[in-house]
């Protein structure tokens, strides 16, 4: 998707367009067709311009249209873990992704290599854990410098990115991986609270 094009305008409507699009190639992988952007465009409604806008790439499209199936809106995650506290919540999230990453392992390596090889200058990815994370942090304890900067750091600890070098290069297995994640936030969480404590 086109980061320029996506973050000008009427944002919330870029963003539905976006998710239809999705819907849609889901729609069509589950029937087990090969599609074209024109299908994926004819069956959202939309023009072919439009989809271009969006997706200049079928393979990237239907990748990020599999991965999406299975995975839980940032409203949905955050449902699910409802009054475990903040520390609970964020460490919910980084299980519910890391957990997804791990099962998923194959779809998303296939996935980030397509969009590392791309030429196009597409957003990479859906930052579905970032937004998650925000949600989780719209507490009025949390300047909105904190909020991001906090949803920033701690998404560089869940998902297929990390658990990637943790596996590759650190030589980790998946529950090595996981519990390694989990500490570096813990650690995080530990220092944040503790600073405010002082």
């Amino acid at each position: 998707m086109n980061k320029d094009y996506i973050q000008t305008g009427r944002v919330n409507q870029k963003l539905e367009t976006r998710e239809l699009i999705l819907v849609s190639a889901q729609e069509l992988l589950k029937k087990g067709r090969d599609f074209s952007l024109e299908d994926v465009a004819k069956k959202a409604g939309i023009s072919r311009a439009t989809i271009y806008r969006y997706y200049s790439n079928k393979e990237i499209l239907a990748a990020e249209a599999g991965l999406d199936i299975t995975t839980l809106s940032p409203d949905g995650v955050i449902k699910s873990l409802e009054g475990k506290g903040i520390e609970g919540m964020i460490l919910g999230i980084q299980d519910y992704f890391n957990t997804l990453a791990i099962d998923n392992e194959k779809a998303f390596r296939k996935y980030l290599s397509l969009v590392i090889t791309s030429d196009s200058p597409e957003l990479k990815r859906g930052a579905r854990r970032k937004k998650t994370l925000e949600l989780a942090l719209d507490h009025p304890e949390f300047t909105a410098k904190e909020k991001k900067d906090l949803a920033n750091l701690l998404t560089l600890l869940m998902g297929i990115e990390p658990l990637i070098v943790s596996k590759d290069v650190v030589g980790l297995n998946n529950e090595g991986s996981k519990a390694l994640l989990k500490w570096g936030i813990q650690l995080i969480l530990k220092g944040y609270f503790g600073s405010k404590k002082q």
